[in-house]
């Protein structure tokens, strides 16, 4: 067995764009030595760093096994004539290299046909890697390609400086983007001038060690969090700010990581933590450092690509640190400048901001989101009646303003945030009162949360409502315009817009009714000038509901962790209302796998596939109606189920109502027994067609009560082995 290395070296790989990519180099060389038959099971191990991707899957064959196979030839009639092979037969046995007396017949379903057995050599494993993974190198997916040959047709992320490829000890000659592999990496670009020759793939992570590359993120992870403890411990009862996302980043931007503390003047903290954790996070890519209390302490930590002696650190911390401040005296004469103008002024500024050019300005997009919230608002207050609707109204028409401000064009990332900061700093000036000017602040901060399935809702009900109102004003005006998301392509984020708008419903426990949301959100574009613009709209309905439907089912599978069936189940009943929905699916995987609802489910596929049956026959119309006191039954089994039916039908409808589902469901259990014995004692397509009828209009009514709270047909039944 041998074990195969692959490196491919570039210039420096955006850190956002190295896991995704190692995953998939991962995946592929996997798929290629199973597909290939040179491994079964390979164990594949990934590595990366800013300048390299590298795989090394172990244990393959250095071979394809050999494989018999049976070759049909020309049909047998046509083989022989007179007991004597024909030139078909002659011609068959030459290409598949076997002596005419060898060859033999096989019968299939179109006839007898001449045949040989025959063996298939396998290829060496060498050449099929070098004819294969240049394939498979050119086939990653990275969000923005490159050329650096002219003229020449290949593509990466980076230009490609450099390939080993090695089979053990052998050097597997591959060739991509003009580079042949060798067996000769690099180490790192500043702390190691040699090249670092490779032996075999067993050498590859100690002796990239050895020239100062650590070459998995695991390495370099622990290091720099080790490092940031350190480096910490100088400030007393000091931490450094736990930040996974950054962390990430730095990890990717790093081969030999270190970290250094550095120091910011003590007056800058008079300036907002949100600003100043910005500045540092997402432009200087520093840890913010906090005391005691989680407060921001004059203190960064900075990661570096290399080590450095205590001069050499003494210096790069003066420069960090002159970095930052001139950084955080921007934000400062930014934030002064800003306060010229009040929040509530900036609102006419918007009508030079564009939304998007066939949707208008900014300022279009606040009145109508502004509308919106006050119709979704006094929707609200049937059932939350602490909802404040002024805060909203007042939220919605400034929720965009600071997009206008000097602070928010220089740290793009804080739209929304600053927004809500100013409005308490400028309370006085707007006359509002303390408390209003907060709850219209935290709205406003919390306007475009969640910006992922990981961050958190709104944390007030104004800010839910205005988070949902914004979110939907642009996907109906997306939607309406013809641009909807497909396959990868989403432009304007419009997925992540309605999971959130689910999520908001979900966790704020809003039942509010997404058709009439997205309604009302495409009610506000009437008669502006985007409205002659739309090409969509006879499609808009049913876009959009589908659109929510899989937004519902992708929070229902994989956000809250349901089975498909039951969410399929829940689904088919009504995918309206996040918050009924979510009730049901959680009554529903209760009861899932009970012995009285796997005979119920099976019933009731048993009913809808007898009621498509008779309609496809011609038997039966479901448009008839029919009253289930009136019907023709004439056995007990039917009175029965009849009666229990009628019952069921109304009591489960009031606990549906009181969304009670699991005593709904319970309820619903008891039908079981008397469904049984309708199924073993009645026959119910018989020659009458009013018993029939009668009988089909039963088994509708059954089916429809449960229908109520889900399509129970679409929940799978697992059968033990007997």
């Amino acid at each position: 067995m041998a074990d195969f290395l692959l490196e491919i070296g570039t210039e420096e790989i955006p850190a956002r764009m190295i896991a995704s990519a190692t995953e998939e180099l991962q995946r592929r060389i996997g798929e290629l030595v199973t597909r290939e038959r040179l491994c079964y099971a390979a164990r594949v191990d990934a590595y990366a760093s800013p300048r390299r991707l590298a795989v090394v899957a172990h244990g393959l064959a250095t071979s394809q096994p050999d494989v018999a196979e049976q070759v049909l030839g020309p049909g047998a009639a046509h083989a022989y004539k007179d007991g004597k092979p024909t030139q078909a037969a002659i011609a068959f046995a030459k290409r598949v290299g076997v002596e005419l007396d060898q060859l033999t017949t096989a019968t299939t379903s179109k006839g007898i046909y001449l045949a040989a057995d025959v063996v298939k050599k396998g290829k060496p494993a060498l050449d099929l890697l070098a004819e294969l993974v240049p394939k498979e190198i050119a086939a990653l997916y990275w969000a923005k390609n490159m050329y650096w040959r002219p003229g020449k047709p290949e593509r990466f992320v980076r230009p490609v400086r450099w390939l080993v490829a090695l089979l053990d000890g052998e050097v597997v000659p591959l060739e991509f983007g003009g580079i042949v592999a060798g067996r000769t990496s690099r180490g790192h670009r500043i702390l190691s001038d040699a090249p670092v020759q490779l032996a075999s793939p067993a050498d590859y992570a100690e002796k990239l060690r050895a020239a100062n590359v650590l070459p998995s993120y695991s390495e370099r992870e622990s290091k720099i969090r080790k490092a940031l403890d350190a480096a910490v411990r100088q400030v007393p009862g000091a931490r450094w700010r736990e930040d996974k996302e950054l962390l990430d980043t730095v990890v990717n931007l790093t081969e030999s990581p270190s970290v250094i503390l550095g120091n910011f003047d003590k007056e800058f903290l008079a300036l907002p933590e949100e600003v100043l954790v910005t500045v540092m996070r997402d432009h200087q890519k520093y840890f913010a450092v906090e005391d005691a209390s989680g407060k921001l302490a004059p203190h960064f930590l900075a990661v570096l690509n290399t080590a450095t002696d205590s001069e050499g650190e003494a210096i790069v911390r003066h420069g960090n640190e002159r970095v930052l401040r001139a950084r955080f005296n921007d934000a400062r004469f930014f934030w002064k400048t800003d306060q010229r103008f009040t929040l509530k002024d900036r609102v006419a500024m918007l009508k030079s901001v564009t939304f998007q050019k066939e949707l208008g300005s900014y300022y279009d997009k606040a009145t109508r989101t502004q509308r919106l919230g006050s119709q979704l608002s006094a929707a609200t207050t049937d059932f939350r009646p602490e909802l404040r609707q002024g805060v909203v109204y007042k939220a919605a028409l400034m929720a965009k303003c600071d997009l206008t401000t000097e602070l928010v064009k220089e740290f793009t990332e804080l739209q929304g945030i600053i927004g809500g900061l100013y409005v308490v700093h400028q309370a006085e000036c707007m006359k509002l009162s303390e408390s209003t000017a907060g709850a219209i602040g935290q709205a406003i901060y919390d306007q475009y949360k969640p910006a992922s399935m990981e961050d958190g809702v709104p944390r007030s009900l104004e800010g839910a409502v205005l988070a949902i109102s914004d979110k939907a004003d642009t996907i109906a005006g997306m939607f309406a315009l013809g641009m909807i998301p497909s396959g990868s392509k989403d432009p304007f984020a419009l997925r992540r817009a309605a999971n959130g708008i689910v999520r908001i419903l979900a966790e704020h426990n809003l039942p509010l009714s997404l058709k009439r949301i997205m309604a009302d959100a495409l009610r506000q574009y009437k008669d502006s000038d985007a409205e002659s613009r739309f090409t969509a709209v006879a499609q808009f309905e049913q876009n959009v509901a589908a659109f929510f439907r899989e937004r519902l089912e992708f929070y229902l599978r994989d956000i809250k962790g349901y089975a498909y069936d039951v969410v399929n189940a829940v689904l088919a009943s009504g995918a309206d209302d996040v918050v009924d929905a979510l009730a049901r699916a959680q009554a529903v995987a209760k009861v899932r796998g009970s012995e009285d609802f796997e005979a119920i489910s099976a019933s009731v596929k048993r009913i809808k596939n007898i009621l498509r049956q008779a309609v496809e026959a011609g038997k039966w119309s479901a448009s008839t109606e029919i009253n289930i006191a009136q019907q023709l039954a004439d056995s007990d089994a039917e009175r029965i189920l009849a009666k229990q039916t009628e019952d069921l039908a109304s009591s489960t409808a009031l606990l549906c109502l009181r969304k009670q589902y699991d005593e709904a469901l319970a309820a619903l259990a008891s039908i079981r027994r008397p469904l049984d014995d309708f199924f073993d004692k009645v026959m119910v397509m018989v020659e009458d067609e009013a018993v029939r009828s009668s009988r089909l209009h039963l088994l509708q009514k059954v089916a429809s009560t449960f229908q109520s709270i889900a399509d129970f047909s679409e929940v799978v039944i697992e059968r033990n082995a007997s």
